[in-house]
């Protein structure tokens, strides 16, 4: 019982309004965090269906240094994903993959970054906001049980009641306030994570479809010089040259 008074003391000597500015600090956390995270994804935004018709243009010729080339300014997603495995295209089509797995993560790490607080903020502000109603409703009935008697005195104790109870109500209605933008911002980021790394698997799939076949292994700047060394070491014909007898 002493406990409960003691808690029931310090909620009514800290009041409700600290609930407020607590979630009104809250707020403004999640909406810096929506913009921070708005404008990093839209530097990450590219034309996914040019960069892909710009990537099989080049590796159908064979040329994956104009492929890096071409993708070397670039800060989308898809770009940084499919520039990871160009770079281990000389190393075979499974080297890639690993290659193009391990940038998505990496990627996907970087745009899921603060996400969590949104989401958490959103599934708990409307508790927070509950949490000071409740605590005005805890002043609004000791409010209640120090008015005795009848009379004027007693109707303005009621009167203050009903107030003290309806600004306790503004606490729930700012906590679900802050929940409903934080929520939106979550779902709507969450959906833009998706596209951006629907649209990497998309060049992934295209540079990986070009290795498989070999196609743009056979012309990259690096294979003639892995071809000589093969034909040096077991002494086989050399740029259509015949090999020499030895001699008696």
């Amino acid at each position: 019982m002493h406990t409960v008074l003691a808690v029931k003391n310090l909620l009514v000597q800290s009041g409700a309004s600290w609930v407020l500015w607590l979630l009104f600090a809250l707020s403004a956390g999640s909406i810096a965090i929506a913009i921070e995270r708005w404008l990093y994804f839209r530097s990450k935004d590219d034309d996914v269906r040019a960069l892909a018709a710009e990537l099989d243009a080049h590796l159908s010729n064979g040329s994956i240094a104009a492929a890096l080339d071409a993708l070397r300014p670039m800060r989308s997603v898809g770009a940084l994903v499919a520039r990871a495995g160009l770079r281990l295209a000389q190393r075979g089509p499974a080297a890639a993959d690993r290659g193009m797995q391990s940038a998505i993560s990496a990627e996907r790490k970087a745009l899921e970054a603060r996400l969590a607080y949104l989401g958490t903020l959103g599934n708990n502000a409307p508790f927070v906001g509950l949490f000071g109603t409740v605590i005005g409703v805890i002043l609004a009935f000791e409010q209640l049980g120090q008015a005795t008697g009848a009379g004027p005195a007693s109707q303005v104790a009621s009167a203050a009641v009903m107030a003290a109870i309806a600004e306790a109500l503004v606490a729930t209605a700012v906590g679900i306030g802050v929940a409903l933008p934080a929520v939106a911002a979550y779902n709507y980021l969450q959906r833009r994570i998706a596209a951006m790394l629907d649209d990497a698997e998309t060049l992934s799939n295209l540079v990986l479809a070009y290795l498989a076949t070999g196609e743009a292994v056979q012309s990259s700047p690096v294979e003639p010089a892995r071809a000589f060394h093969r034909g040096a070491a077991i002494d086989g014909p050399i740029n259509g040259e015949a090999p020499r007898p030895e001699a008696a």
